[in-house]
């Protein structure tokens, strides 16, 4: 039984029309993701042609020079980005612990009926506008540190307490004594606008580690109670080794938030170009001196600014190219 032509060519048409697609789709994708890379390059070339005039007139220098002197034409970028490493650090710091303790919470010990209302309320936290949290930052929370957990630090802390007596902990653990004396008397310093960081970042750090979290087999887990393991060796020998690598993608995530944060840092930073060694002193970041100085800035200082917003770009470049690093060693001990 011979096949006709017609129905030959039915199926050959369909195949081409198919390939044709697919090549269609393929190309469409390629070009999206071209869009992002063009995108990143284009944002790196323009804030580092925006900045040749302040790299040229300081060169190297700019990245070790604290002044910041419109009047004298002098600009430094080393005090905003101490206090943009000091401030996310801070916030890291904080975050990651409290994050952890939410995760684990929430997917090994609440009950059910409680799970979904809190993890409503943690994303609930993390869609809420970061001036919102500038807002907390400045009427409530600085005011409150200035009065309540400032007074505390310097006393217990500080190499320069009220009653001229440090502790022993000012007194025999090096460079505490400096990161908590300070006589400035507001609530704006770095150490408050980490711990507001620290709370704007805490739910995204949380969800990422939750979800992550209810990914592993729960045979595992049951295989591990079944043989006497207690909740806390179940996280440590189970949950983590098999999440470890989304983990520290999600801290990593939200330290870049916290590197980026314009609004909420620019209200309790204090703002003030000076470097200190104490975390109770008013500081500057990057972003916010972008945003409290570039709509008055004129010639060298606008590309002083430029060159800021090309250093945190780069700042926020390595901050991910290491957490990159770091989970490509973790897939590779996990192959051997």
């Amino acid at each position: 039984m011979s096949t006709s032509p017609a129905a030959t060519a039915i199926p050959e048409q369909r195949a081409t029309r198919d390939a044709r697609h697919d090549r269609l789709f393929a190309g469409l994708l390629k070009a999206c993701a071209l869009i992002v890379l063009a995108s990143l390059l284009g944002a790196a070339f323009a804030t580092l042609w925006g900045g040749r005039e302040a790299f040229g007139t300081f060169g190297w220098h700019f990245l070790a020079n604290s002044a910041w002197d419109p009047g004298n034409q002098d600009y430094g970028a080393l005090v905003p980005v101490y206090g943009t490493l000091a401030t996310s650090f801070i916030a890291l710091l904080i975050a990651v612990p409290v994050s952890f303790g939410i995760a684990l919470y929430l997917s090994e010990v609440a009950p059910r009926w409680l799970r979904t209302p809190v993890a409503s309320a943690i994303e609930l936290l993390a869609g809420i506008p970061s001036i919102i949290y500038g807002m907390w930052g400045l009427f409530i929370f600085a005011p409150f540190f200035a009065e309540h957990i400032k007074p505390w630090l310097t006393n217990y802390l500080g190499n320069n307490p009220d009653d001229g007596h440090p502790s022993w902990v000012a007194a025999h653990v090096p460079f505490v004594g400096k990161m908590f004396a300070s006589d400035y008397p507001f609530g704006a310093s770095i150490l408050t606008a980490g711990i507001v960081l620290a709370v704007m970042i805490i739910p995204f750090i949380s969800s990422v580690m939750r979800e992550v979290f209810q990914t592993v087999p729960t045979r595992l887990k049951e295989s591990a109670y079944a043989l006497g393991s207690s909740t806390w060796e179940v996280v440590w020998d189970i949950v983590l080794p098999y999440t470890r690598s989304a983990v520290i993608g999600g801290i990593f995530l939200g330290l870049g938030r916290a590197l980026g944060e314009t609004m909420a840092v620019t209200f309790v930073l204090g703002n003030a170009m000076e470097l200190s060694s104490s975390l109770l002193d008013p500081g500057a970041s990057i972003a916010s001196t972008i945003a409290n100085q570039f709509s008055e800035a004129v010639g060298l200082q606008k590309s002083a600014l430029m060159a800021l917003a090309f250093l945190l770009f780069v700042v926020t470049f390595i901050v991910l190219l290491i957490a990159r690093m770091m989970l490509r060693r973790l897939a590779s001990r996990e192959g051997r």
